[in-house]
C-alpha cells in the first residue's frame, strides 16, 4: 500500500510516495517543490500526484515548521512563513483522502528513528541501545525541540516545551552568561542559546567579557541581522579564535543542557541530536566538549556514560517520519 509524506517549509516543501510492505517502509522519489509557488497544499499534492501517475494513497501526513493545534477530529495548523492555513480535514475532502495527519516538524523527526539508515546516524558516543528503552530527541535550530519517545514501534510521543524550561548554567562564566541573557530577555531559557540566535548572543557575550576581539571577516558578520552562519564556519576553519570559542561554549552548554534532559527519563533506547546545527559542526561535536558536558553530572555521570548518543545527519528524517506516522494511522484506523 502507499502513503504520502510531505515535510512543509516556508521556503520550500519535499513530497514523497512510499510503500508499506509487513511494516517496512521503502521509500520512494522526493519530489522538491518552491512553497510560495502555490496558494496551498491541495493544488500542490495534486500537481505531485498527478506527476507520479499512481492511485490515490491510502493515508498522509505532513510534518510542518509550525504549531500543531490538535482537535478531536483532527489538526489545524498555519505555518509561521507562509499563508497557508492547515486543516486535517479539509485536506483530506480536498485530496480525496481517507485520512490527513498533521504534525510538527520536530515530532516527524522522532517518528523516523526506526526508519533511518545507518549511514545517517553519526555517534558521539557509543553504547548499547535497549530496544525497549525510552529514546529522547533533542535538536537545536531556530528554536531547541525535544521529544522523548516511549518503547516500541506504536508511535506513542511525549511532546515537550523543554526548551522553553530555565537553563541551568554548570560554572561560572555560564553563570555570567545565564545573568547577562536574563537582563536582556526577562529570564534565560535554554532556547535562548541554544538556537542560531542563541550562537549570536554567545558570541556577543564573549566580546563583553574581553579581551578578545573578532577578526575583521567576523566583525563584519556581527553587524548583520544572523551571524551565525559566519561564526560556525570561521569556527570550523579554525581562522578566528573568537568564533572558535563561541563554538566551543555552544558545544558545552548543547552536551550539558542535553544530559541534564537525558536524566529526567533515562533514554536507554538512544539520545538523538537532530536540529539544523548539528550536521554542519560534527567536527566541532566530535572534539569532546559536547560529551564531556553530557556526561559530567556526579553522582550520575555512571548512567549518562551508557548511553548511545548519536547525530541525525539525513535530512530527509522529517520526511520519513511523516510517511511512517501515516502507516501508524492505517495501523490504528484497523485497530
Amino acid at each position: 500500500m502507499d502513503v504520502l509524506a510531505g515535510d512543509i517549509g516556508g521556503t520550500k516543501t519535499l513530497l514523497m510516495l512510499a510503500k508499506v510492505e509487513d511494516g517496512r517502509l521503502i521509500p520512494g522519489e522526493i519530489r522538491r517543490y518552491t512553497s510560495a509557488d502555490y496558494p496551498g497544499l491541495a493544488p500542490m499534492v495534486r500537481t505531485f500526484l498527478a506527476d507520479q501517475g499512481t492511485g490515490v494513497p491510502i493515508s498522509a501526513a505532513f510534518a510542518l515548521a509550525g504549531p500543531v493545534a490538535r482537535r478531536d477530529d483532527g489538526q489545524q495548523a498555519r505555518l509561521t512563513n507562509l499563508p497557508w492555513q492547515l486543516d486535517s480535514r479539509q485536506l483530506a475532502r480536498d485530496l480525496g483522502l481517507p485520512r490527513v495527519t498533521l504534525v510538527n516538524d520536530f515530532e516527524g523527526i522522532a517518528h523516523s528513528l526506526d526508519d533511518l539508515p545507518a549511514d545517517s546516524l553519526h555517534g558521539l558516543q557509543q553504547a548499547d541501545r535497549d530496544p525497549d528503552g525510552v529514546r529522547l530527541v533533542v535538536g537545536a535550530g531556530t528554536g531547541l525541540g525535544v521529544c522523548i519517545v516511549c518503547p516500541g514501534r506504536s508511535g506513542r510521543l511525549i511532546p515537550t516545551e523543554a526548551g522553553h524550561g530555565e537553563l541551568a548554567p554548570a560554572d561560572a562564566r555560564q553563570s555570567r552568561l545565564w545573568a547577562a541573557v536574563t537582563r536582556q530577555e526577562g529570564r534565560c531559557s535554554r532556547e535562548h542559546l541554544l538556537s542560531g540566535r542563541g550562537i549570536n548572543r554567545i558570541a556577543r557575550f564573549l566580546i563583553s567579557e574581553g579581551p578578545q576581539r573578532p577578526g575583521k571577516v567576523l566583525a563584519e558578520a556581527m553587524t548583520q541581522p544572523d551571524p551565525a552562519p559566519e561564526l560556525t564556519r570561521l569556527a570550523l576553519a579554525g581562522s578566528d579564535p573568537l568564533a572558535v570559542e563561541t563554538l566551543s561554549l555552544f558545544c558545552s552548554l548543547y552536551g550539558g543542557q542535553t544530559g541534564d534532559l537525558a536524566l529526567g527519563c533515562l533514554p536507554f533506547g538512544g539520545v538523538y541530536i537532530a536540529g539544523g546545527i548539528a550536521p554542519r559542526i560534527l567536527p566541532l561535536l566530535d572534539a569532546g566538549g559536547f560529551m564531556t558536558a553530557f556526561c559530567h553530572k556526579p553522582p550520575m555521570t555512571h548512567l549518562l556514560e551508557r548511553m548511545s548518543v548519536q547525530v541525525i545527519t539525513d535530512p530527509r528524517s522529517g520526511l520519513l517520519g511523516a510517511a511512517r506516522l501515516a502507516a501508524l494511522q492505517i495501523t490504528q484506523d484497523r485497530g
